[in-house]
């Protein structure tokens, strides 16, 4: 979902979509089986046809709209397309045109893609390549460096016998990890399920339709808190979303206490975890997709994503930090893991030997018995539009998997978008979720700024 900061030019997004994604090979082909009979299918290219892509829906607001009633009206229209699915007769993709002021846009367009088109960071790119700096319309957008940073003992990098030691442990210690990973994950898809607790989604939540809300968090909050810890975004955010879902519970627990309130009604030991998407290849950089649908050069596609299963700490600690110390040690056991490729090839090796019906079930079942999906996506530093149309926020999101809460973090610009799909049925208020991961950062935020002061 994108807020535009203009009312939206139809013909103007059509000639965009027209000279960009619609020449991608892949936004551009449907999937055609070999054969009646057969269990393969492959891509097929196509003619495309913008119009049979752009969807202008017929909303209409009552004559005293306010900002707030457009806002439930978008949510609600969004919410009616997690229960309808793309048509396999063109390629797997629409552009939904809201044209309608809201309370932090004047416009909102819903770009809808199908999963099989490609993992969530190579989509993100590829959208990012549609869109210019809105200072300087012939540039692309700028994203924050890569800095890549050694979290290991630097002596571990040293010369003599006591650096060969400490490089021979580093591995055997990568080793150990991503063997109990490995043993994690398939104890995961048999047998070990996450505690059963108000927001676990029940059998069969992913028909349900799904509730998509989105919150501003402000960034420089978040790099304050990660200068503080000396932690990373991912660590922060992490620790801001365990702070929430404890609140959130907490509270759930609590009106079910047979009326009595306590501080802290949570049930001891609630295991609660996150299966995260990691993508295991270098991602398209956005100038070599312009390029690809400029007809230039090919760039690599596709989804090659392994699975990395996270813990969400879920307590009431007294100081606020401990979540995100809590989190950082989580991450930091992660990095130190080669679970993301394991899984990845694993699955890889099952599509090849068993089937695909054999490895989606795989990963049915390793998802089933987790409770959230969660992801963090780096966005630009500076405002960008979109064929001409300033973007005042991104906020991705994916429904059709079957767990009842997936969340999202989009940065953009000096901001940080907060996206929660759920079932309502589960989470039937996510506003107040939203409201406890927010305050949750201010939380936090407080405790970093009172000891510093």
């Amino acid at each position: 979902m994108m807020g535009t900061a203009k009312t939206i030019d139809v013909d103007a997004v059509k000639a965009g979509l027209e000279a960009s994604i619609a020449r991608h090979p892949r936004f551009s082909s449907v999937v055609v089986s070999d054969d009646p009979g057969s269990k393969s299918s492959k891509w097929v290219p196509t003619k495309v046809i913008i119009d049979d892509h752009i969807i202008i829906p017929n909303i209409n607001p009552p004559q005293t709209t306010t900002a707030t009633s457009a806002d439930r009206l978008v949510e609600d229209y969004a919410s009616s397309l997690t229960t309808t699915s793309l048509p396999h007769s063109q390629p797997l993709w629409d552009f939904h045109i809201i044209n309608m002021r809201t309370s932090e846009a004047e416009a909102v367009a819903i770009l809808r893609i199908h999963h099989s088109l490609g993992d969530g960071v190579s989509l993100m790119s590829l959208l990012l390549a549609c869109t210019r700096k809105t200072s300087h319309p012939d540039s692309l957008p700028s994203l924050p460096g890569a800095k890549r940073q050694r979290e290991t003992n630097s002596d571990v990098s040293g010369t003599g016998v006591w650096g060969l030691i400490l490089r021979i442990w580093a591995m055997l210690v990568l080793m150990w990890n991503t063997l109990v990973d490995a043993v994690v994950f398939m104890a995961s898809s048999a047998f070990l399920k996450d505690t059963e607790t108000p927001i676990k989604g029940v059998e069969g939540v992913e028909l349900h339709k799904k509730r998509i809300v989105h919150r501003t968090l402000s960034l420089d909050d978040i790099m304050l808190i990660k200068y503080a810890v000396g932690g990373t975004i991912n660590d922060v955010l992490v620790g801001v979303t365990s702070a929430g879902l404890s609140q959130y519970l907490n509270r759930r627990y609590s009106s079910t206490a047979n009326g009595e309130k306590k501080e802290n009604s949570l049930p001891a030991k609630i295991r609660l975890r996150t299966t995260v998407l990691v993508n295991i290849r270098p991602t398209p950089g956005i100038h070599a997709l312009t390029e690809m649908m400029e007809g230039g050069k090919s760039t690599r596609w596709g989804n090659w994503l392994g699975y990395i299963i996270l813990n969400f700490p879920i307590l009431m600690y007294e100081d606020p930090l401990d979540y995100v110390r809590k989190g950082m040690k989580n991450t930091e056991r992660k990095k130190n893991s080669l679970e993301a490729i394991f899984t990845y090839t694993s699955g890889t090796l099952i599509v090849k030997l068993l089937g695909i019906k054999a490895a989606a079930a795989l990963c049915y079942r390793v998802l089933r018995h987790t409770t959230i999906s969660f992801s963090n996506i780096v966005g630009p530093i500076e405002q960008v539009s979109f064929y001409g149309h300033p973007l005042v926020y991104i906020a991705p999101t994916v429904y059709g998997h079957p767990q009842a809460i997936t969340l999202h973090f989009q940065s953009y610009m000096n901001k940080m978008e907060m996206v929660l799909a759920v079932d309502e049925l589960t989470v039937p208020d996510p506003h107040q979720l939203l409201q406890d991961l927010a305050e949750s950062l201010k939380l936090i935020k407080d405790a970093v700024v009172e000891r510093s002061s």
